[in-house]
């Protein structure tokens, strides 16, 4: 809904955030009625990127989260928000680019977005009624974020930037996804999938694996040079 996505706008500009991707909203985008609840956050709508795919939004990145209340499919490990936000701050730090996935109010991420992610954020609520409006899960997300600078930085337009450090290079999604595409057409060339049937979760599971190694640039080169050798 518009006004869900400029209700999002107004807590990133609350708490320091400037860069919003849209994928594939609801209503069409732009959307007149994103404006009537951003306050004065219309430079964050005005500049918002809009993708077809959570895969298209995060391609760039090298640490994305996905924000779900409910028990996946998917095997990944599960953070807190506030030491999540504090993880997130040390790789930006450390020159990543990195992301949050938030899903439609009503359904959440589904499993394919979750997959994305390197871990599940979790934002602790009563668990009779764990479903957050979508503004709201934004703002407790933003505002750990911005608490989790160095109390001299908390009042920087762009608390973010800060000197990048040596430290190995983390793959993009997109490196990832070639890898996960050469893999998977080599799987099949081998006839692995010995029960089609079982092949989606079989799949899901094999890439959760290799996410949770969080595989720098360099390592994703190699992975694609054996599978090279080995297949031809």
């Amino acid at each position: 809904m518009g006004e869900n996505i400029g209700a999002v706008a107004r807590a990133m500009a609350n708490f320091g955030l400037g860069e919003l991707r849209l994928v594939a909203p609801r209503d069409g985008w732009p959307n007149p009625k994103a404006a009537d609840t951003a306050g004065k956050a219309i430079d964050i709508l005005d500049n918002a990127q809009l993708f077809d795919t959570a895969a298209e939004a995060v391609a760039d990145c090298q640490f994305v989260l996905a924000t779900t209340a409910r028990a996946r499919a998917v095997h990944m490990p599960v953070m807190e928000v506030r030491g999540a936000m504090q993880e997130t701050r040390q790789r930006v730090m450390q020159g990543q680019r990195t992301a949050i996935l938030f899903g439609p109010e009503r359904t959440g991420l589904e499993n394919e977005d979750v997959a994305l992610a390197d871990a599940v954020l979790t934002i602790p609520v009563a668990p009779e009624y764990p479903s957050l409006n979508l503004g709201q899960a934004v703002v407790v997300v933003a505002h750990e974020w911005f608490s989790s600078a160095a109390p001299e930085a908390l009042f920087s337009r762009n608390p973010s930037q800060a000197p990048a450090t040596e430290m190995p290079e983390p793959a993009t999604r997109e490196a990832l996804h070639g890898l996960f595409a050469q893999l998977e057409a080599g799987l099949d060339a081998a006839n692995f999938w010995r029960v089609p049937e079982k092949k989606d979760g079989m799949w899901r599971n094999i890439r959760a694996t290799l996410m949770r190694a969080g595989l720098t640039t360099q390592e994703v080169a190699t992975w694609r040079g054996m599978l090279r050798a080995l297949i031809g």
